[in-house]
């Protein structure tokens, strides 16, 4: 089992709007989470539109524990980068991968601040630019699942009807031991840049739609 990490706590607010949310009644106050798959659900049901959390979400610290906290933090903003929540957030990149690394997020709600990268200012501009709805998304159909991605400018579609691969998924949807993971799936998958390595974790990187951008046959 991966060692346990402190859970995450958000700041939330029932508007996403700087000015708006100052009003009276607009504030949820700090929600403590569970790190688990319902913590985004929940927020959204208490009305929340906007988060922030709590911590940086380091991806440049060594060690497992560090790892655990990283994905736990990530699953969140995912889940709700999803429902369209507005997350404020900063994140700190190994500087030996930064430049990948943040190419490979740039599918969930853009960070604040961006540290590991030398040019920290240019990536943040295009990811905030470049963002929207449904960049990263997949979907189960009948016997077999599909991923769709636009995080590198054109769409790219992925179908799997191994029946193996639902079963992976939801070990990696919450960041599982690598060596837990068929070494072909996890292999194919990484190579797709489908999940994020973090030590021995494994995290599942796309979401499932939740809200729809455009019309589903737009998408």
């Amino acid at each position: 089992m991966p060692p346990s990490a402190p859970s995450p706590a958000v700041q939330a607010w029932r508007d996403h709007d700087t000015q708006a949310r100052t009003l009276p009644g607009m504030s949820l106050g700090r929600v403590p989470l569970s790190a688990d798959p319902g913590d985004a659900e929940r927020l959204w049901a208490m009305g929340a539109r906007r988060a922030e959390l709590d911590t940086p979400v380091d991806l440049a610290t060594p060690g497992q524990a560090a790892a655990r906290a990283a994905i736990d933090r990530l699953c969140l903003i995912r889940d709700l980068t999803a429902r369209a929540v507005q997350v404020d957030w900063d994140l700190r990149l190994p500087p030996d991968q930064a430049d990948h690394l943040w190419k490979v997020l740039s599918h969930l709600h853009p960070p604040r601040t961006l540290a590991g990268l030398a040019d920290a200012d240019t990536a943040l501009h295009a990811w905030r630019t470049r963002h929207y709805l449904c960049k990263l998304v997949w979907r189960r159909g009948p016997g077999f699942l599909q991923i769709r991605d636009r995080r590198w400018g054109d769409l790219r579609r992925f179908t799997a009807d191994d029946a193996r691969y639902p079963e992976a998924i939801a070990r990696l949807d919450r960041g599982a031991q690598a060596a837990d993971i068929p070494a072909d799936i996890l292999e194919e998958l990484t190579t797709e840049h489908l999940v994020l390595r973090a030590d021995e974790l494994a995290w599942w990187l796309p979401y499932r739609v939740s809200r729809w951008l455009q019309e589903a046959m737009a998408v």
